[in-house]
Formats: structure tokens, C-alpha cells, sequence
């Protein structure tokens, strides 16, 4: 059995920017974070850590959901699907995000393939759309909430950035993210 390491890839320097009233995805990690991965780099088994920390407002009464997604290039490799937040109103409360890749396959076109779960944790989510607060404090969450599964295939055999996306199903100035602290790491 060899010996493995882990490598920290990239890191967020500085507080990022807090988005609001938007639903469509896009990135929520400052410029300095984005990587980009060279051509060949993954192999199958090639593992990605992605530890991410921020906070979340939330509107209240119907916040709607929102989404993380890991990109490669313009292609979503995870995607954590839609999550409940519940009906109280927050502002920048801290969540805990942390995804787990694994690479599944290589190859050109589409033919790469991420494997990928996630645990996240936050006072702002929700187990089902009826819970608040009261009876739901710091919930923790597996995701996706399917069956895993590969996420879609991206061609590993050019150069693409790997980059952290999020969205919200409903736009509002009280729905807002701001990532404080985004790392990846590799492990070999």
C-alpha cells in the first residue's frame, strides 16, 4: 500500500462578495479561488476535497431552495440538488459545506465523470418545507438526496477551471450568499 498525501490546490484569500436576487447559478468564490485543472490531470481514482464556509440570508415565510455545484468549465460535475430553506428569516447566518470527488472515468467530449457527495450544515435548511426554527436548529444534510450517481461528463483531456457555483430558486435581496472561506484539496 503506498503512501498518500494530501495537497491543499487553492484557497480563497479574502472574504467574498455577497450575492443576492439572482436564481440562476453562477460562481460565488472570488477570482483568486478559480483553478484551473490542466489537460490529463484527473485519473480514475484522483480525489478532490472542496471545504467550503460562508454565510446565507434567507427570506421569510417562502425562501424557496437553493443549490451548490461544482463546475468544470461550463459543465456541472455535482450538483447537490435542491435543498429547503426553511421559513424563518436570516441574515448571514454561517453554513458548512464540505463535497467529496472522486474521479469515475476520463477521456474526451463527455466522457469524464465525477463521482460526488456532500454534507452540509446550516441553521437556514430545512429536512422537510414545514420545519422552522423551532424545531429545527444547525440541520445537517447528506446530498445529493438521491441515489449517488456521476455527475455529467466533462472532456478531461483539455484544460478547465474548476470553480463553485450556487443559486436560488427564488429571487430576493433577502436570499443572499457570501463564501468566506473556499479550499480544495487533493489527495494522491
Amino acid at each position: 500500500m503506498g503512501l498518500g498525501y494530501t495537497d491543499l490546490l487553492v484557497a480563497q484569500q479574502a472574504a467574498g462578495t455577497s450575492f443576492g436576487s439572482f436564481t440562476t447559478a453562477k460562481t460565488v468564490i472570488n477570482q483568486e479561488a478559480l483553478r484551473t485543472l490542466p489537460s490529463g490531470y484527473l485519473y480514475i481514482g484522483k480525489s478532490l476535497h472542496i471545504k467550503v464556509r460562508g454565510g446565507i440570508g434567507t427570506l421569510v415565510t417562502t425562501p424557496g431552495t437553493i443549490v451548490f455545484q461544482v463546475m468544470i468549465g461550463s459543465v456541472i460535475a455535482f450538483s447537490t440538488g435542491a435543498m429547503q430553506l426553511n421559513a424563518t428569516a436570516h441574515t448571514n447566518l454561517p453554513f458548512a459545506l464540505d463535497i467529496e470527488l472522486t474521479c469515475r472515468s476520463i477521456g474526451a467530449s463527455t466522457a469524464a465523470t465525477l463521482m460526488g457527495q456532500a454534507v452540509v450544515a446550516g441553521k437556514m435548511l430545512t429536512v422537510t418545507a414545514g420545519q422552522t426554527d423551532g424545531a429545527n436548529s444547525n440541520t445537517i444534510l447528506l446530498a445529493p438526496a438521491t441515489a449517488p450517481a456521476v455527475g455529467t461528463g466533462f472532456d478531461s483531456t483539455i484544460a478547465s477551471i474548476l470553480d463553485f457555483w450556487a443559486g436560488f430558486s427564488i429571487s430576493d435581496a433577502a436570499n443572499t450568499i457570501k463564501i468566506e472561506q473556499y479550499k480544495v484539496f487533493e489527495d494522491n
